[in-house]
Formats: structure tokens, C-alpha cells, sequence
């Protein structure tokens, strides 16, 4: 796959996703979708590739969204899952090297940084006021349509800073 055609698949998805997120039906979880939509993007067989949705699923509401005993903050689904995603393009279609490590630690930090200059945050009550360990929070999430009106824009938004900040690995290892 050369460069363009890379990039016109992140195009081409994220603009699909722009109109098909907001009212998506069924599961909604942000570091699933984030994750599995590089999955896709990269090619990766679609035979395996629920393992990548159920590897995320929880790092989103579950791991994300829980509430600490001692108050620290836990990252954002789409930041979970985004890190899982650079850790796949990085590493390519082998075992991540012991010497790509830092490599990929930088990546994220980068990623992290640049969600949190977006959104204020990249922690998940914070941007999204809900404690998915607490039903009666988790119901006012859905009543509150918190999907609907601003989470979907996490995934969106963490899939063309992958796109962007992992350009060339992407053309290295996947084009």
C-alpha cells in the first residue's frame, strides 16, 4: 500500500465515521473502536481481528471510566486504545523489538500529549463526567446521549493523530 493510499483510508474512514458514530447502535466503546478502526485500516485479517476489539473493550468504560479509591485519573478509552495502536504499527507484522520500546513509549506520550492540549484532558471522568463502575452514573451517561455529543469526536480525533504522528512508520511497516 503506498502513502496515499494509507492516507486516503484514514480519510476515507474518518469521514465515514464523522456520520456513522454519532448514531451508532449497539456497542460503544471507545478504545474498541479506536484500535479495531487501525486494525481495519492496516489490513489486518478480519478472521482475528476480534481479538484486537476484545483486548480493548476493557480499557475503555472499564479500565477508563472506573473511579480510584485514590482518586488518580485513568485515560480515556480512545487513549487506551490509541496506544494499542501504536504499539501495532510500530512493532509492524512482528513481535515489537526490545529497541522499538522507547520508540513507542515516545509515540505515546506524544499521542497523550496532543489529546490533552485538544480536549483539556485525557482522562476519562473528565471528559466525559462518568464513573462506568456506578450504573446510576453509567445511566446518566446514556440519558445525557454523552456518545452522541462528544465522545464519538475522541475516536475520531485519536485516529488522524495516529495517522499523523505515525506517518512514516505506517509507510515502513504497513505501505
Amino acid at each position: 500500500m503506498a502513502k496515499k493510499d494509507l492516507n486516503t483510508q484514514f480519510d476515507m474512514r474518518i469521514k465515514k465515521l464523522e456520520e456513522t458514530l454519532p448514531k451508532l447502535e449497539g456497542e460503544k466503546n471507545c478504545a474498541a473502536l479506536t484500535l479495531t478502526n487501525v486494525v481495519d485500516i492496516l489490513g489486518i485479517s478480519e478472521v482475528n481481528s476480534f481479538y484486537f476489539n476484545n483486548l480493548a473493550v476493557p480499557l475503555g468504560g472499564g479500565f477508563g471510566g472506573f473511579k480510584s479509591i485514590k482518586r488518580w485519573k485513568v485515560p480515556y478509552g480512545a487513549v487506551s486504545g490509541g496506544c494499542a495502536a501504536i504499539g501495532l504499527i510500530i512493532g509492524g507484522r512482528k513481535r515489537l523489538k526490545l529497541k522499538d520500546h522507547l520508540k513507542t513509549y515516545q509515540k505515546a506520550a506524544i499521542f497523550a500529549h496532543y489529546f490533552e492540549k485538544e480536549f483539556g484532558s485525557v482522562a476519562c471522568q473528565e471528559l466525559c463526567g462518568t464513573d462506568f463502575s456506578d450504573l446510576s452514573s453509567v445511566n446518566e451517561y446514556l440519558s445525557n446521549n454523552v456518545w452522541e455529543k462528544q465522545c464519538f469526536k475522541y475516536v475520531i480525533f485519536a485516529l488522524d493523530q495516529i495517522r499523523k504522528l505515525l506517518a512514516f512508520e505506517l509507510i515502513k511497516k504497513w505501505g
